[in-house]
């Protein structure tokens, strides 16, 4: 104090971003006022970063904010042959290399049938009207949610009153937050799907004489297996892997709220009676290999034929 009184200057001690002059680093007033800008600085960072967090888990499972498409589109679908609405909208998890690689296979399959495909990523189509134009609704690995309430209650009448809806993989997870469609698509609540190894083998074994025809007694699938709490509520099973020869967990065991085995009997597609209507879903199709594989095409085919009423 005494050296520094006699300099033509004050020299500054640097302390982080406060810079003081020497002789008032020891004033009690200065370092209480320090200590309490930390302190407050700290207990602000604290609190924002729950509230971030809090809000980000909630989100999670109640669903990110999203846009929802509300104007018609204008179809032309010719009168002798059956439409099917193909519907590829996500706010959640996109599989895009799936999404791409099933359009021009459902198309091709359309062509051979005799069908009629309206591929969209907008959710305006999804009113009563234009609806009731579709034999056909398929969720292509549609995630998050998609539909407004309004387009929701028009989907849910529209399969009620004798519509046919697809669920394909993603469409089954649970960023959806719909009760009706968990229960009349699924029948399963999900709970998670392997991280390591995130994709296994299994042999895929049918189980359902409906779809039989045109369809393989078993075949070997590469595929991300989801697995669901329960097993499908009121549904009837076309295909299941074993549950005990592939890793359900997916070295996932630091996670205690997932279901880690479905059993030996686990099903990978099904489907079920709704009202006047009824769903297919199917957990496979989570790549670009899995479409390329003839015997799941072959499922996508026997289910729109399944679902088309003439």
């Amino acid at each position: 104090m005494i050296f520094t009184s006699l300099l033509p200057f004050k020299p500054i001690c640097n302390f982080s971003s406060y810079h003081l002059p020497c002789g008032e680093i020891l004033n009690p007033l200065t370092v209480k006022k320090f200590f309490k800008i930390l302190g407050w600085t700290l207990l602000t960072f604290v609190v924002l970063l729950f509230a971030a967090g809090s809000i980000f888990i909630y989100k999670v499972k109640n669903g990110f904010p999203v846009s929802y498409e509300t104007e018609k589109p204008e179809i032309s679908i010719p009168a002798e042959k059956p439409a099917i609405l193909l519907f590829s909208k996500t706010t959640g998890f996109r599989h895009g290399e799936s999404i791409d690689a099933s359009k021009p296979i459902i198309t091709d399959l359309a062509s051979r049938n005799g069908w009629f495909v309206y591929a969209t990523e907008e959710g305006g189509v999804f009113n009563s009207e234009q609806l009731a134009q579709f034999e056909v609704v398929i969720f292509d690995n549609s995630t998050g949610r998609v539909l407004d309430d309004e387009q929701q209650i028009a989907l849910e009448k529209y399969v009620e009153n004798g519509g046919t809806l697809m669920g394909i993989h993603g469409a089954g997870d649970d960023s959806h937050h719909w009760e009706w469609y968990e229960k009349n698509l699924l029948g399963a609540k999900f709970s998670h799907h392997p991280l390591n190894p995130q994709f296994q083998k299994a042999q895929v074994s049918l189980q359902d004489t409906t779809f039989s025809r045109g369809l393989s007694k078993s075949f070997e699938g590469l595929d991300e297996w989801y697995v669901f709490f329960n097993q499908p509520q009121d549904a009837t099973i076309i295909y299941s892997i074993d549950g005990d020869k592939i890793l359900p967990s997916g070295n996932m065991l630091w996670m205690t709220d997932k279901n880690f085995g479905m059993g030996k009997n686990h099903p990978v597609a099904w489907y079920k009676s709704v009202g006047k209507g009824k769903t297919f879903y199917t957990s496979m199709g989570h790549s670009k290999e899995v479409w390329a594989n003839p015997d799941f095409a072959s499922l996508i085919e026997q289910a729109i034929k399944w679902g088309v009423k003439r």
